[in-house]
């Protein structure tokens, strides 16, 4: 009878010391607990680039489908979406909200260059995942000074550099123009651009700039006309973007066209400045565009057409940053499962920087792959001609 007891004791004893051991094995940060995940975003809902503002509100959506599905390892994302009007002044505001007021356990996807720039120092000097921002400064792939950042889609400079090799290809004697933004966002592309060129730099006869606050872009678009550039490279924010195609068609300027892939949104920047007048337009592509008919029976354009007509009905079904929003979402909910139930900020930067994924709605050929040094998911780009209806992809994939 003893020796029942005693056994008894030491079951219930090593019972109680495994249920410990599960304990212990949950690990929290402030923004995540046994039933919460709290995920801080801030996006252009207002302002000049208030046309990405539905990448936002697709993230949200995507969130609502996993909520409505059990949430992640059991637990619900609470999605915490602020405006800051492309203002890196406000940026700062609202980051130090999402930190310190709400205590979003990371500030996710925030958009733009010079509003990502403004919150780097806070958020690496605060600690907090500053994960997978929406732009693509070659900045946000230092891992050794800035272990609390990190970028998603491919690089500008990477893409610059393409579009060079495109030019020295196919018009080895071309004279360029560059329009571009007065910013971080303009300069990276711009010097990815150059360095693609080499030593034909030379080729660029006009090189002007614009600020985010003009009203219009018109006289610039007449400036490198005037110069007698045949090659434009375009690297504009869409209501620029769109300016830039609209007055070109005004003015009777014809040049081999090509437009930096933040602005390749049909929805968004071809059809306000005319499909005819977009025509033949060159970019770079990395997603499935949800205007090519190639992909209308593709299993994950079914999906993602599915989920929009169910999660987020009011969004445009031809907008491409739809589809970015549907992408980086998956790939922060990947991040989220693979904590399990180690909800640090020190593991979700570790869970980030483990990815090798596939994700449906990226074009065949690209993927996502992190590292503790490689702090760049996606490296890898097609080229594409706008037919006045899709993007044609051509070519091969480039990149790593």
């Amino acid at each position: 009878m003893l020796l029942h007891k005693r056994a008894l004791i030491l079951a219930t004893l090593a019972l109680l010391s495994s249920a410990g051991t599960v304990l212990a094995q949950k690990k929290y940060d402030p923004g995540a607990d046994d039933k919460e995940i709290r995920v801080g975003s801030i996006h252009p809902y207002s302002g000049p680039a208030s046309a990405y503002g539905t990448i936002g509100k697709a993230i949200g959506a995507y969130f609502d489908k996993v909520n409505a599905e059990g949430g992640i390892n059991g637990r619900k994302i609470k999605y915490l979406a602020l405006d800051d009007g492309y203002n890196p002044a406000k940026t700062v505001e609202q980051a130090r909200k999402l930190v310190e007021e709400e205590e979003a356990l990371i500030v996710f996807n925030p958009l733009g260059t010079p509003p990502n720039t403004a919150i780097q120092k806070y958020m690496n000097s605060k600690k907090v995942p500053h994960l997978f921002v929406a732009t693509g400064a070659t900045k946000w792939g230092d891992p050794k000074n800035f272990p609390w950042t990190m970028g998603w889609q491919p690089p500008y400079q990477t893409e610059g550099a393409i579009f060079a090799k495109h030019i020295l290809d196919t018009k080895p004697n071309a004279k360029i123009a560059v329009l571009m933004q007065n910013d971080d966002y303009g300069k990276d592309y711009f010097k990815g651009f150059e360095d693609g060129l080499g030593d034909k730099k030379g080729m660029i006869v006009s090189k002007v700039t614009y600020e985010v606050t003009d009203p219009t872009i018109d006289s610039q678009i007449v400036s490198m006309k005037a110069a007698g550039a045949d090659v434009f490279f375009n690297i504009t924010t869409p209501k620029f973007a769109a300016q830039a195609i609209k007055k070109m068609a005004e003015v009777g300027w014809k040049p081999v066209h090509y437009l930096n892939s933040v602005s390749a949104s049909v929805s968004a920047v071809l059809q306000p400045a005319g499909l005819d007048n977009s025509k033949d337009i060159l970019t770079t592509l990395y997603a499935k565009d949800p205007t090519d008919p190639q992909f209308a029976n593709d299993p994950g354009m079914k999906d993602w057409a599915a989920w929009m007509k169910k999660y987020y009905p009011s969004g445009n079904p031809t907008d491409a940053f739809n589809v970015y929003g549907y992408n980086v979402a998956q790939t922060l909910v990947q991040v989220l499962k693979q904590c399990g139930d180690n909800l640090t900020r020190d593991n979700v930067m570790k869970q980030a920087a483990s990815l090798d994924l596939n994700l449906p709605m990226l074009l065949p050929g690209v993927n996502i792959k992190t590292a503790a040094d490689d702090f760049y998911p996606i490296e890898r780009e097609q080229l594409a001609r706008f037919d006045g209806k899709t993007w044609i992809l051509f070519g091969k994939v480039y990149g790593r």
